[in-house]
């Protein structure tokens, strides 16, 4: 499917450029996309199956509309007003007559009537009824909206056509907490508040200042900051004097993206208070709940919509501010609270706003609008890139006794006293990587890298895959034939081929393999890993699965090890040359962090699947509970610091980044 995809995007100052950004990216392997970004790129709409229009109601949609009005196709509505888009394209460009034109076809005598007492300079051109979505409405094939309160709005302005409810994107970015209250001059345990976004009255600012300066009596060390463009006509640095609040409260101005988030990641407590409002969902609110903050939002709108364990709700009108207050307070005084409800709100909209799944539910409405069809949010597994797997050939009950293979089952087929210590000694981590394993079938293959036979037969005896095959390094071209049988008397075969994972073309056809095993290998590469990951991207079905495990340079062991001024690597050590041989095993060259590990295969083509972290023994570590403490004072995150790394990923297209800049100079 063929879509033309129309917005502005960054630099313009605009959260739906940012919206936009960020979905264009996750919507680019579903479908054949052409971005247009400016007025002057040149539309040929005969080129494309469907055009999708983001407007939005400022100057920067202008190209947008007239487009859509031109070439009509799916228009996604940030907010249910244009008046102020409206008089941008008329009032500013000299063309009066067309501003009042405009009004009496949205709204009749009484509009009318409005826009005269405009022309007068008797009042702005505000909402005040006249929403201005009439003419696009009337012109589109389709309507995306993110909240069932903004679906209502467009029924009520009179579109009946196709629409679709897709939730806004979350982005779960990573904040420099710290970093940032240092440059705040704030020390880690101050409560520290912020309000986000253009500074304009709507925000609820002047009831958030008065319900903090009643928290500020109980709390003398509060602070607050107020990020972004303050508003000409609301001056909220005087009210901030005349409040006596100079010294807790500061406004930061207008703040790049890196530093708008890196001050999100600094607050404690988040104000998304708006009224009135339009409908319009909140860019700012979706990066605070996916950095696990803790969120108010007023009761009004989509935002009513979210669940009531994610973010306080503040109803408008009379009691406002005491509930302000009062939520303020409950949050300060209690920081347990405060974390619990960040940790509900991240994991809820990593859940069910992530870009993958809102960008599959466009795929699904698109191509429904494009063939006239009824469309639900469950069709947009059709668009995630995925090829269903063969069906199994056993029961479910069959697949999940063979699923969990115990210690004692791999020890059956050690084949030497060595190898059945070292499956002992790395038990944990073995059976972890057979539990993440998806289970096969007859029809499928797996091949596991870095093969030594330790876990190898369970592939097949136990997660069912009918093709067992595995690689190690070597000169490309060579393969083993190696056999085994264990102590019940069961022989089990399979072909061991050799070559370079770094610098090779694998010897294996295209989407050959339903699940590549990649269990301790990565960490050893020398100088391209992402010619190890475009090679497993290539030879994995549609859909299939790489299982990853690797050593944790984030874990408490090295945290604790560099805090006290040792490596904290965990195998960084040079190895003496066996004796007779000289041979030398390969050592770690780089340990992965687990975020780095979502990037690589997010890089790769890899939906993340499973991330995770473990021990690679089980063994009782009470000398880490200090960086434990450590890390919770400093509001630092305490998941993903087991000693090992276990990541499952999903096959959902092609290799995204050759070279991040995160992992090459």
């Amino acid at each position: 499917m063929r879509v033309a995809f129309f917005s502005p995007l960054p630099p313009a100052r605009s959260g739906i450029a940012d919206y936009s950004e960020a979905l264009i990216e996750s919507l680019k392997p579903l479908v054949e996309l052409e971005v247009f970004s400016g007025p002057h790129q040149a539309f040929d709409p005969a080129r494309f199956d469907i055009a999708l229009y983001h407007v939005g109601n400022n100057g920067h949609h202008g190209f947008v509309y007239e487009t859509a009005l031109r070439h009509p196709g799916v228009v996604v509505m940030h907010e249910s007003n244009l008046h102020h888009l409206m008089a941008d394209l008329t009032i500013k460009r000299g063309d009066w007559d067309a501003y009042v034109r405009e009004c009496e076809y949205e709204g009749g005598a009484s509009a009318l009537a409005f826009a005269g007492r405009v022309r007068k300079l008797e009042v702005g051109p505000d909402y005040e009824g006249v929403p201005m979505t009439k003419r696009l409405l009337a012109a589109s094939r389709g309507v995306v909206v993110h909240s069932r309160f903004m679906r209502e709005e467009m029924r009520t302005a009179g579109f009946t056509g196709p629409t679709a409810v897709i939730p806004h994107g979350a982005w779960i970015p990573q904040a420099d907490r710290n970093g940032f209250r240092h440059k705040l001059g704030l020390d880690e345990l101050t409560p520290l508040v912020g309000i986000f976004g253009y500074l304009k009255p709507y925000k609820r600012i002047a009831e958030s200042l008065r319900a903090f300066r009643r928290l500020l009596r109980l709390v003398p060390n509060v602070k607050m900051i107020l990020v972004g463009e303050p508003h000409a006509e609301f001056p909220v640095e005087a009210m901030i004097r005349t409040m006596g609040l100079s010294a807790n409260v500061r406004v930061l101005g207008f703040a790049p993206i890196g530093d708008f988030v890196g001050y999100l990641g600094a607050c404690d407590i988040v104000l998304n208070l708006r009224f009135p409002t339009v409908g319009e969902s909140s860019g700012t609110l979706l990066r605070s709940l996916g950095l696990g903050k803790a969120v108010m939002v007023s009761e009004v709108g989509s935002f009513q919509e979210f669940p009531d364990d994610v973010c306080l709700k503040v109803p408008v009108g009379p009691g406002e501010e005491d509930l302000i207050f009062e939520y303020l307070n409950l949050l300060v005084s209690r920081p347990d609270v405060a974390r619990q409800l960040g940790e509900r709100a991240k994991d809820y909209v990593a859940r069910e706003c992530n870009w993958a799944t809102v960008a599959a539910q466009y795929a699904g409405f698109l191509d429904a609008v494009v063939h006239q069809r009824e469309w639900g949010p469950g069709e947009a597994s059709t668009f995630t890139a995925e090829t269903p797997r063969a069906p199994k050939t056993s029961s479910t009950e069959e697949a999940e006794a063979r699923s969990h293979p115990t210690i004692e089952y791999l020890q059956g087929w050690a084949v030497s006293d060595a190898s059945a210590e070292y499956l002992n000694t790395h038990r944990t981590r073995l059976i972890k990587t057979l539990e993440i394993t998806p289970p096969g079938s007859a029809e499928d293959r797996v091949l596991e890298m870095g093969a030594y036979l330790q876990i190898t037969p369970a592939l097949r005896t136990k997660l069912g895959y009918g093709e067992v095959r595995g690689c190690y390094y070597g000169k490309l071209g060579r393969s083993d034939h190696r056999s085994v049988t264990n102590t019940e008397g069961e022989t089990f075969e399979c072909e061991i081929d050799h070559f370079d994972a770094e610098k090779d073309v694998f010897p294996y056809p295209d989407a050959h393999f339903a699940t590549v095993i990649c269990g301790e290998l990565i960490e050893h590469l020398f100088e391209d890993p992402m010619h190890l990951m475009s090679e497993v991207n290539r030879i994995l079905k549609p859909g299939g699965h790489l299982v990853l495990t690797t050593p944790n340079i984030a874990a408490l062991r090295a945290i604790s090890g560099i805090l006290q001024g040792y490596h904290p690597g965990f195998f960084h050590a040079y190895i003496r040359p066996a004796e007779g041989t000289g041979e030398v095993d390969a050592r770690h060259n780089r340990e992965y962090a687990p975020r780095e590990i979502h990037q690589l295969l997010e890089n790769s083509g890899f939906a993340v699947a499973r991330l995770e972290t473990g021990e690679f023994r089980d063994e009782p570590h009470p000398e880490f509970g200090w960086i434990l403490h450590l890390l919770k004072r400093y509001g630092l995150s305490t998941d993903l610091r087991g000693d090992g790394i276990y990541a499952v990923g999903r096959k959902t297209g092609a290799v995204r980044e050759r070279y991040p800049a995160w992992l090459y100079t």
